[in-house]
């Protein structure tokens, strides 16, 4: 049996914040003292905090180290030890790796992204970090993502399914400009680009519905479904209508109160907390959680942002243990994960431990069951 004890540490738990020391045995919480411990063998965190490790639902990280830049693509294997480090160097010690399945026309090389990712993840899963899962963000327009989903449906690393759809004149792209300017950015011709608004909103009509219908009828009650830049009351009927109980990134504050109102549960951005708005012109993710409709917070594409986000909302918009709770305890309950996400005895002592300089939370450890992995 082997036994660590953490004292003089700022305990952030569900309900409160404790002074106090935390046991792990065999890698699990086993007790919480309010105090400090006089045990020779106790690690003094010098009144740092201690959090449990934070779960991601979505990053896309990944797919930018594979591609740092435009034209240098690394090895997808280098990249992914390169994203797990920062996953924890950052405190997370539970990754949702979000990767495209479904060619809508930006990244050519997206599909390969992809293919090698989830081959790695796999394959590497237990010499990782991090704790690593998939989940799958499935273009409900694309014509080759349901040929893409079948190699890939029965993974058992897949823990979130998120219906996607990046079609020119809806959701994220509902401003067709937005969509000209985004796409100009990839370096699409102006022509090309008319061109592609015509054949994707043909496309969609087409191909969506069987999609969609494809995705409920295999994962609907297995793996937790998302809906994904919802914009309007009516996206959010018919997700509740689908039993897909979980709103990524909506894009108004509309239609993250008909959310709440379906008993959805809403995910926003870390990078929008962190930056003090959406990068793209969307809701502010502050202003959903002063309205009570935010649930958990994603990193998104930068895996720092979720420590730093959950402390810039503490400062004056929630208590500590509920901005904590947005990235740790609500994204276990969300995927099922009952064994994680919080500091309670009998979880799996996945922990954090920060000092702050100033307002800026700072790293100083990383626990994945009890192993320091950063």
């Amino acid at each position: 049996m082997s036994e660590q004890i953490f004292t003089n540490a700022q305990l952030v738990l569900p309900d409160q914040l404790l002074p106090g020391t935390l046991v792990i045995r065999d890698g699990i919480i086993k007790a919480i003292d309010h105090g400090p411990s006089h045990l020779p063998q106790a690690i003094d965190l010098q009144g740092d905090y201690l959090l449990p490790g934070l779960i991601d639902l979505h990053t896309d990280n990944l797919e930018r180290q594979v591609q740092p830049r435009p034209k240098a693509r690394f090895p997808s294997r280098s990249a992914l030890v390169s994203h797990d480090a920062q996953c924890a160097a950052a405190g997370i010690t539970t990754v949702l790796d979000a990767l495209c399945i479904g060619d809508m026309g930006f990244e050519p090389a997206r599909g390969q992204t992809t293919h090698e990712g989830i081959q790695d993840i796999t394959t590497l899963a237990h010499q990782l970090k991090s704790d690593h899962f998939l989940h799958l963000r499935c273009e409900l327009p694309a014509t080759d993502m349901a040929e893409n989903l079948c190699q890939v449906a029965d993974n058992p690393l897949i823990r979130l399914i998120s219906l996607m759809d990046h079609s020119p004149g809806v959701g994220q792209y509902y401003d067709l400009d937005y969509y000209r300017f985004v796409r100009g950015l990839f370096g699409t011709p102006p022509a090309q680009i008319e061109s592609d608004i015509v054949r994707l909103q043909t496309q969609r009509a087409r191909m969506r519905p069987q999609n969609r219908a494809l995705l409920l009828a295999q994962f609907s009650g297995r793996i937790p479904l998302a809906s994904h830049d919802d914009r309007a009351p009516q996206d959010i009927a018919e997700n509740h209508a689908d039993k897909v109980m979980i709103a990524e990134f909506p894009v108004t504050a509309t239609a993250a109160s008909a959310a709440h109102q379906h008993d959805i549960r809403v995910i926003g951005g870390a990078p929008n907390i962190v930056r003090g708005g959406s990068h793209s012109g969307n809701v502010a993710a502050a202003d959903l959680i002063a309205a009570g409709h935010l649930d958990a917070l994603a990193s998104d594409y930068v895996p720092a942002s979720m420590l730093e986000a959950a402390f810039c909302i503490a400062a004056d918009l929630v208590p500590l243990p509920q901005a904590v709770a947005m990235v740790s305890e609500n994204p276990a309950k969300m995927l099922g994960l009952d064994d994680r996400g919080a500091l309670r005895p009998g979880l799996r002592a996945d922990l954090l431990r920060i000092c702050l300089h100033e307002s800026l939370p700072l790293p100083r450890g990383t626990w994945r069951g009890g192993q320091r992995i950063a």
